[in-house]
């Protein structure tokens, strides 16, 4: 389907701008006129549009963003005014183009009579959780004060992903300055050499000859093996969206040594703190789990928690549920049970979370203390036999002269 940009006329004559996609310009002035919006104009959104070049716009909303938009939401409803006036001032101060319309969709459905849980639902942007917070605070009347508790779940979201991407930005940039370090050596630094000693017609050492033959071929076969890689992500990004590969993947990484067990313990922290909002929102157990189990972003911690939330259904305790699943830690499955039979589930949740999250913080350090040396030394070694095969044959050469 096409975008279209599409100026409406508000109930108070306002003009707003926003984007909708749909087959025809007629398809979306119809639908919209349906939905009682009054359209001045619907133009087709491309790079080029009326001799102007447009920049493609992002089209998503960031966790940063979603985070400020709950604040800003409930500290408007906290001071009295309407939802359909929080919504429309919400979305005049947006600046996000995508989050704009998205915005003032959800605005017209309140509009028309939608509940907001029901209108943010209608947007794949809003995962589940909060949908599902949402609503349990309209059902219960206590939306500013579930509104509260998952904004401290974002905040504490979104300070251990800056953490995690903070202590793995150097490595990345060791591992990308290798790579562009080799290739430049292999595709460049190695054929000069090779046009140098097919000059002199020497006898090359075996590894000087092996360097070159690499070098030949890297430099002969290079477009291809950088389309093979492009091809070979490109499959990889697809199959890992496919069910069975991402299961397969979230194997992959719980085998990886050391990573493996950082990244149970992230996802386990998640899970947590994630059925701990809900849970304090008021949803019961049930739900609070198979919301939690599908707003997981591992399918291998989301098939266990779906599993687990049968048992639990069948009226087994939480903490048995996941420990039969074999993939919890043994330490979560105890706290776990003992904020069941204390009766302090909840708390004993947020618990769970802290304690993981400070332990994914210390091993990841841990980690990166040996990745990163190991980087440098292993950039060292592939660069120092290259130099050295390559310099051998003159080191032998100016040993004869000297002799």
């Amino acid at each position: 389907m096409a975008e279209f940009v599409i100026k409406l006329a508000d109930e108070r004559g306002r003009v707003v701008e926003q984007v909708e996609s749909g087959h025809s310009e007629q398809e979306v002035r119809d639908r919209l006129a349906q939905q009682g919006m009054y359209v001045q104009s619907v133009r087709s959104r491309g790079l080029l549009h009326g001799g102007t070049f447009h920049l493609p716009r992002r089209r998503r909303i960031s966790l940063e963003e979603s985070l400020v938009f709950n604040q800003q939401l409930y500290t408007l409803l906290h001071a009295g005014l309407p939802i359909l006036t929080t919504l429309d001032l919400l979305h005049r101060q947006q600046r996000n183009f995508y989050f704009k319309s998205v915005l003032q969709d959800i605005r017209t459905r309140v509009q028309s009579g939608d509940p907001l849980s029901a209108a943010f639902a209608a947007h794949k942007d809003f995962p589940r959780i909060y949908t599902t917070t949402v609503l349990a605070g309209e059902k219960s009347g206590n939306l500013e004060e579930v509104l509260t508790r998952y904004i401290s779940f974002q905040r504490a979201a979104l300070t251990l992903r800056r953490k995690l991407v903070a202590s793995l930005v150097y490595p990345a940039v060791l591992v990308v300055m290798v790579t562009i370090m080799l290739t430049f050596l292999i595709t460049h630094v190695v054929p000069r050499f090779g046009e140098f000693y097919s000059d002199l017609h020497a006898k090359l050492p075996p590894i000087t000859v092996f360097i070159l033959e690499v070098g030949e071929a890297g430099q002969r076969y290079s477009p291809f093996v950088a389309i093979g890689l492009v091809l070979a992500v490109l499959f990889f990004l697809r199959w890992r969206k496919t069910p069975a590969g991402a299961e397969r993947i979230d194997r992959l990484l719980l085998g990886l040594p050391q990573l493996g067990n950082v990244w149970l313990k992230y996802q386990v922290g998640i899970f947590s703190r994630t059925l701990s909002t809900l849970l304090a929102g008021g949803i019961p157990l049930v739900p609070s789990l198979e919301t939690a189990g599908t707003s997981m972003g591992s399918k291998l911690i989301s098939n266990a928690v779906g599993r687990a939330t049968e048992r639990v259904r069948e009226g087994r305790s939480l903490a048995s549920s996941l420990e039969e699943t074999g993939i919890f830690p043994e330490t979560a499955v105890g706290m776990i049970e003992v904020g069941e039979s204390t009766g302090a589930l909840r708390a004993m949740l947020n618990s769970v979370a802290d304690f993981f999250e400070e332990e994914v913080q210390t091993e990841l350090a841990k980690a990166m203390s040996l990745i990163e040396p190991a980087i440098l030394i292993g950039m060292g070694i592939v660069v120092g036999f290259v130099l050295l095969s390559l310099y051998l044959p003159i080191f032998n050469l100016g040993a004869a002269i000297g002799q």
